[in-house]
C-alpha cells in the first residue's frame, strides 16, 4: 500500500490551474508493506491497526491529508477509520466502484476487499455513503445497502441519474437519504468528504488492468465530471484495485490511475 499526502496546492481543476510538481503539494511519505506484514504471521485485526495508525501519524502533521494508493479495497476501512477518529467525527463518502463491497464477511473474511464498507458503516465512521458505478450486485449487497441506508446508483440507471451525480453539493444534508432527480445531492459531512475510487468503476475499455473486470462501466469523462463538480471539503481519498499484471503492454490502466491520483490531489488541495 502506497501513501501519498498533499500539502497546499494541487493540479488542474475545471475552474483553474494548480501545480502538482511541488513537494508541498504532493509528497510520497512511503509504503505500508501490507503483504510482507501478513507474511510474517500478523493477523488481520493487527494489520488493520497498523494501517490505521500509519495514516493517523501523517494526519497529525497538519495540513497534510491522506491520498492512499492500494492495494485492494480492504485498505479503505482502516484509512476511513483513521480519518474519522483523528478528525473527531464521521465523514461523507463518495465511493466509485463496479461493486458495493458491503458483504458482511465475504468468503468468511470480515476484512475482505468486498466487505470494507460494511465495517465502515458498522463503526459509524461515515454519516452518508454514496455508491456510483455499481453493476455487479446481488441480494446481500442490496440488503446490506438498505440496512446501512446506503445510496446505491447502478449503471443501469446512470443515464437518468448522471445529472445530479455530476452536481453534488457540500451543504447540510437533507433528512431524507433519497432525492428526486430534480434536486441536487448534497455531500459534506460534519468532518468533510472522503472519496474512494476503485479503478474498476471504469469500463474496461478505459481501464482493463483490474482484478474484477465488469463491462458497462463509467467513462473516464463521467468520473471527471463527478469529481470536478463536487463541491465539498475533501479531507482524504484512496485509489485502489489497479492490477498491473492485467494491464495492457503500454500501461494504459496505470496511466489512467495516475491521472485519477492527480485529479484527487487537485480536489484535496487548498
Amino acid at each position: 500500500m502506497n501513501t501519498f499526502f498533499k500539502g497546499r496546492r494541487g493540479l488542474i481543476l475545471n475552474n483553474g490551474w494548480k501545480e502538482v510538481n511541488d513537494p508541498r503539494v504532493l509528497t510520497d511519505v512511503g509504503d505500508v508493506p501490507v503483504q510482507e506484514i501478513r507474511d510474517c504471521g500478523v493477523d488481520d485485526d493487527r494489520l488493520m491497526n497498523v494501517i490505521n495508525e500509519s495514516v493517523k501519524l501523517v494526519i497529525e502533521q497538519d495540513p497534510l491529508r491522506p491520498l492512499v494508493l492500494g492495494g485492494d479495497h480492504s485498505i479503505s476501512y482502516p484509512v476511513v477509520r483513521a480519518v474519522s477518529e483523528k478528525l473527531g467525527g464521521s465523514v461523507d463518502i463518495l465511493h466509485l466502484d463496479a461493486h458495493p463491497d458491503i458483504y458482511h464477511a465475504f468468503e468468511g473474511n470480515k476484512y475482505s476487499h468486498a466487505s470494507s464498507f460494511a465495517r465502515i458503516m458498522e463503526g459509524d465512521y461515515a454519516r452518508r455513503l454514496l455508491q456510483v458505478g455499481i453493476r455487479s450486485i446481488n441480494n446481500e449487497g442490496r440488503e446490506q445497502g438498505k440496512r446501512f441506508g446506503v445510496e446505491q446508483y447502478e449503471m443501469r440507471t446512470f443515464s437518468r441519474d448522471h445529472h445530479f451525480l455530476e452536481n453534488l453539493l457540500s451543504l447540510s444534508l437533507s433528512l431524507s437519504l433519497f432525492f428526486s432527480p430534480s434536486q441536487p445531492h448534497k455531500l459534506g459531512g460534519v468532518k468533510g468528504v472522503y472519496i474512494s475510487i476503485d479503478v474498476d468503476c471504469l469500463d474496461p475499455a478505459f481501464a482493463p488492468g483490474v482484478s474484477h473486470i465488469e463491462p458497462g462501466g463509467l467513462s473516464f469523462r463521467d468520473v471527471l465530471n463527478i469529481l470536478h463538480n463536487l463541491q465539498g471539503d475533501v479531507v482524504a481519498a484512496d485509489v485502489v484495485e489497479f492490477n498491473p499484471q492485467r494491464d495492457t503492454v503500454d500501461g494504459m490502466t496505470a496511466m489512467v490511475a495516475a491521472k485519477l491520483v492527480r485529479e484527487l490531489t487537485a480536489k484535496i488541495s487548498k
